[in-house]
């Protein structure tokens, strides 16, 4: 039926033209036609205006974020405790509220990232079949509990524990972005990175402000630094 189909259905107008008449919901329109891909870590935008490198993403696409111009004015400040790499708890001392389950501390950073305009992405992806692909991204909580993670990883561990590690991060996240999750030496290396993080404890202040995530402070009863040297 594959040929059926692309015969009868030329583009993306015409699917949604398709939808239109068998009532089918769908957030694309034509002057929207955005492929999404929601989740609890962020959403992707593909296509229309996105497939021309040179044109910047329509305002009106985001979801998530506000534009780093319409933030809050003044920064907000948050505590993020990490125990063996894993973010246990996060806090926001001005409000007194704090999260410890996954979910929780996710949904609220994605919330008072997206009102502080953080974790937008526009890139341009060599994609695992040979071509390359424009996606835009918003990934608030991600982007603060990637920056809170990395600064403790630099204070907690060894320099060549952490130079390896580094390497090997980017093994795991090819493997994923191509799909071989499961394959051995995937495996492997998510081994290999977890035992990296039995010393990533401690906990990290950030503050977000006008789409940027500032480490100003962190402590950890695990770190290498030594203040005497």
């Amino acid at each position: 039926r594959l040929p059926e189909f692309c015969e009868r259905f030329q583009g993306r107008n015409d699917l949604l033209e398709y939808a239109k008449q068998n009532n089918i919901p769908v957030q694309a329109t034509s002057k929207a036609p955005w492929s999404m891909d929601e989740n609890i870590m962020h959403i992707s935008y593909e296509s229309g205006i996105l497939e021309d490198p040179s044109q910047p993403a329509p305002e009106d696409l985001y979801q998530m974020t506000k534009s780093p111009q319409n933030a809050p004015n003044s920064p907000v400040r948050l505590d993020i405790v990490f125990k063996n790499g894993l973010v246990v708890r996060c806090s926001n001392p001005s409000t007194g509220s704090s999260y410890e389950q996954p979910l929780h501390i996710m949904q609220f950073l994605n919330q008072i990232g997206g009102e502080h305009g953080v974790g937008r992405i526009d890139i341009v992806e060599n994609r695992f079949v040979g071509l390359k692909s424009r996606g835009v991204y918003e990934t608030p909580g991600c982007k603060i509990l990637y920056e809170a993670h990395l600064d403790l990883e630099v204070y907690c561990l060894d320099r060549e524990v952490l130079r390896i590690k580094s390497y090997l991060a980017d093994k795991m996240a090819e493997y994923v972005y191509n799909g071989f999750w499961y394959s051995p030496e995937a495996e492997y290396v998510k081994k290999c990175l977890d035992d990296s993080q039995k010393n990533v404890n401690g906990r990290v202040t950030v503050e977000l402000f006008k789409g940027n995530v500032f480490v100003v402070a962190r402590e950890s009863m695990s770190s290498l630094y030594n203040q005497e040297l």
